[in-house]
Order: structure tokens, then sequence, then C-alpha cells
């Protein structure tokens, strides 16, 4: 016996058509399996899965956490860092025009 709509299998029809069942999540998306009229599951495409189940990000230690820089772009950081240690501004003559 099949089930009414084309995304539900009953347990003993998808254990039966298996592979008509990865066929169709591969096709069609998600297919649920019911038990006794309830749904019970549901097979997902791995793509689906993988998104669903990556781990969450944590914005505020991402924004905390900085850039993450290779060597050559700390050291170029570090040289402009150094450069503005050393630089005092220009002078600024406070009188002229009086």
């Amino acid at each position: 016996m099949t089930s009414s709509t084309p995304d539900h299998w009953q347990i003993q029809d998808a254990k039966q058509r298996f592979s008509e069942l990865i066929r169709a999540v591969t096709n069609e998306g998600p297919q649920v399996i019911t038990r006794h009229g309830e749904d019970v599951a549901v097979i997902v495409d791995i793509r689906d899965y993988r998104r669903l189940t990556r781990p969450a990000v944590d914005l505020a230690s991402t924004l905390l956490g900085g850039p993450k820089l290779d060597d050559r772009t700390a050291d170029v950081f570090t040289e402009i860092e150094a450069e503005r240690k050393t630089d005092f501004g220009r002078a600024v003559d406070l009188e002229a025009g009086t």
C-alpha cells in the first residue's frame, strides 16, 4: 500500500523500495517516513544534512577574535605600527596669521 502524498512513505514501503526512496530524496527533496499514519523520520540529501548540522557561528567570538592573518600580513602590520610610533605628526604654527 502506497502513501497518498508523493513525499510520504509508509515504513514498509520505504524498506521495500529503498533505492527508489533515495532517488526521490535526490531528485525531489526530503522524504517523510510514516508509521501508522504518524510522521517518524525524514530522509534528506547529504548536502542538506551537512548544511543543517554544521556548527553554529558564535558572532561575538568572531567579532572579538579579530582577523586571521598569515605571517607575511602580520609583518606588514608590525612595520606600519612601528612607523606610526616614530611619526609625531607635523609642527603647527598657531601664531601664523595673527
